[in-house]
């Protein structure tokens, strides 16, 4: 695939703004949810911008019992600076848009919250923007980080764009690239572009507000060559390690791209049989050559005789220690921060010390399924 670098029209640098004062008189409605839309609402409140609602999703039964509730980030920041919340289970419910509509919003912006109705989007009259965490128009979907880094992406960004019936189609109006290191997992990523969306959400506003905004087709911005990539909501399914299809660097990406959640996850079976889910949180990139051989059972990838779904697992020293070692096509892949089903995330150094893997294997859960 080849990366797209951003058309000069909605590629925006962002100044520093911190210390300075905004506001307008302009009436926001803000929909969101976790932790990464709480950073734009609170830009927009710094910013003295007049934030006249918050929309959310109803709070979540937590706890052994499901007996406790908890607030959404943005509901829980949202109290705390006394913004009127509104929890509706139905976004159509004619109850909620009355409500929305008494707040006579000019504007509403959407940061991780949820696909929105046309009733929703097209009642303010200055439209609806939404914060994508991609450059558009890649990486539409529910998990565009994620998939950024499974696919071993050397940058990705954040883009502002109007809502309208499709789902991350609508006009952009600005983007903003951030690289990707080869040692980062979702969760640096994340963490950076949490804090740049929030800047570019009030960059847009502020465009907006003054009238200086030229929204771009995402037709125009297609990839010339190359595939345009997706970021399906990530499942069970789609989140197992399914090794026969990898080389090293393919694995080592698929793996840091679900750290630290929801955790890229295999099975080990050893050697009586006993089955155990195994989640990996990072791991070292070795080719045959450069992997001490160390332990029982070291051997290169070609000695390793293993079918299609059941791959052999032998311990081996790596650049951080002792770890578990993935034969690959190419070379192995050396998992080093493990976390067994039940038990506390730990390095593998430390789960070797009392394991023992004579015999043990990594299994998909595909070659069970169909026998």
């Amino acid at each position: 695939m080849n990366n797209q670098q951003p058309n000069n029209k909605v590629s925006t640098p962002l100044p520093t703004r911190e210390g300075q004062g905004g506001g307008s008189s302009l009436r926001i409605v803000f929909m969101g949810t976790p932790e990464f839309a709480v950073e734009s609402l609170k830009k927009l409140v710094e910013n003295n911008y007049n934030v006249v609602a918050v929309v959310t999703m109803p709070d979540k039964a937590v706890g052994r019992h499901h007996d406790t509730l908890q607030a959404s980030p943005v509901k829980q920041y949202a109290m705390g600076q006394g913004i009127p919340v509104l929890q509706p289970e139905k976004l159509k419910d004619e109850a909620f848009l009355e409500d929305l509509r008494s707040y006579e919003a000019d504007l509403q912006i959407v940061v991780a919250f949820r696909m929105l109705p046309e009733v929703v989007w097209a009642m303010p009259p200055m439209g609806t923007f939404n914060l994508h965490a991609a450059l558009l128009p890649q990486y539409r979907g529910a998990a565009p980080i994620n998939w950024a880094v499974i696919n071993g992406e050397t940058e990705t960004g954040v883009t502002t764009f109007f809502l309208d019936h499709d789902i991350d189609t609508g006009r952009i109006i600005h983007r903003v690239p951030s690289p990707i290191a080869d040692t980062d997992t979702v969760g640096d990523v994340y963490d950076r572009l949490m804090y740049l969306g929030a800047d570019l959400v009030l960059k847009t506003v502020e465009d907006i507000a003054a009238g200086n905004v030229t929204p771009v087709d995402q037709e125009q911005e297609m990839p010339i060559a190359g595939e345009l990539r997706g970021a399906p909501k990530l499942s069970r399914e789609n989140t197992q390690i399914r090794w026969h299809e990898h080389t090293v660097k393919s694995a080592y990406d698929f793996i840091r791209g679900l750290s630290p959640y929801p955790g890229a996850w295999t099975t080990l079976r050893t050697a009586d049989g006993k089955e155990t889910q195994l989640k990996v949180f990072f791991a070292e990139k070795q080719t045959p050559s450069s992997l001490p051989l160390k332990g029982e059972g070291g051997h290169h990838p070609e000695q390793l005789p293993h079918q299609k779904h059941i791959i052999p697992l032998s311990p081996f020293e790596g650049e951080r220690g002792r770890g578990l070692a993935v034969p690959l096509r190419d070379g192995f892949l050396l998992l080093t921060d493990i976390q067994l089903a039940g038990k506390r995330r730990m390095a593998a150094a430390d789960f070797l010390r009392g394991a023992h893997l004579d015999g043990a294997v990594l299994v998909e859960q595909e070659a069970l399924n169909n026998g």
